[in-house]
């Protein structure tokens, strides 16, 4: 029995070993999908290729698809997996919503220099922010952060960071985690992850930290991130918010959830964001 104890805590070390080391290759997943596989053309939307620069040097692949008479500008982070190219149905619902869309793809993945990190997407996220405001020369007033699992963490650090007289005009947050601690150990009951992680994102506290109307959107059915997730980092949040619920799986809930998802989107734009349709 008790050489049955040793070897059955040798193993549990072992994954626990494993899941420490090998934890940025859990969450960061580029290798799945990095040539395009299509463009917003296929979509019959008109599009530019704009490459960014980061401020540790590094050139992001980004597209620039405005819209025929815009209400704002989205600026569009990803989740944890593939590239921007897979992202055309998204796009293509928030360009028919009247908004013309930035996306990025972070350091590492699809066409981008680099290598992923957490210190690193909140550069790339800087770099997106910069360029539409400076090259751009959208009004941060008419910008709105956009971020869906991974992506909403990016995006919410980006509006805390801003300076204090500076707000976007809102923030939609899609299937957010609370961090990566608090959804590795839902996740992973057995292991002691919050002991574990080196990586943060913590979403949770983000929120406390801007003040711009923020819509936050998860479905009950998302097999990744809990529902429970979404609505914590909802309570957290200070008014004004708003909670969009949809039905669907974690990365295809916005279409298993049309109308309703788009327009619930529409609605908050025009009510809380100010940003209403020409």
């Amino acid at each position: 029995m008790l050489r049955i104890l040793v070897s059955l805590a040798a193993i549990y070390a072992i994954v626990v070993a494993l899941a420490w080391f090998f934890q940025d290759r859990l969450l960061y997943l580029p290798h799945m999908g990095r040539e395009h596989v299509g463009t917003p053309a296929d979509r019959g939307m008109a599009w530019e290729q704009v490459d960014l620069e980061t401020e540790d040097g590094l050139t992001l692949d980004a597209w620039w698809i405005p819209a025929d008479e815009p209400r704002g500008s989205l600026l569009f982070f990803h989740g944890n997996a593939g590239n921007i190219s897979h992202r055309l149905d998204s796009i293509r619902q928030f360009n028919r919503l009247g908004l013309s869309v930035l996306i990025v793809d972070y350091r590492g993945y699809g066409r981008s220099e680099g290598s992923p990190s957490e210190a690193g997407t909140a550069r790339d996220a800087r770099a997106s922010w910069r360029w539409l405001v400076e090259e751009a020369e959208v009004p941060a007033e008419e910008i709105v952060f956009f971020g869906r699992s991974l992506g909403a963490a990016v995006a919410a650090e980006l509006a805390a960071g801003l300076a204090p007289d500076v707000s976007p005009a809102a923030v939609i947050l899609e299937s957010p985690f609370r961090s990566v601690p608090a959804l590795g150990q839902s996740l992973y009951p057995f292991l002691p992850v919050r002991w574990l992680a080196n990586l943060d994102y913590d979403t949770e506290a983000y929120v406390t930290r801007f003040t711009a109307p923020l819509l936050v959107i998860h479905s009950r059915e998302d097999e990744i991130i809990p529902f429970s997730q979404g609505e914590a980092v909802f309570e957290a949040a200070s008014e004004p918010k708003e909670m969009l619920v949809i039905r669907g799986g974690h990365n295809t809930g916005f279409l298993d959830s049309e109308p309703e998802y788009s327009d619930g989107i529409d609605a908050f734009l025009e009510e809380l964001a100010g940003l209403r349709r020409n």
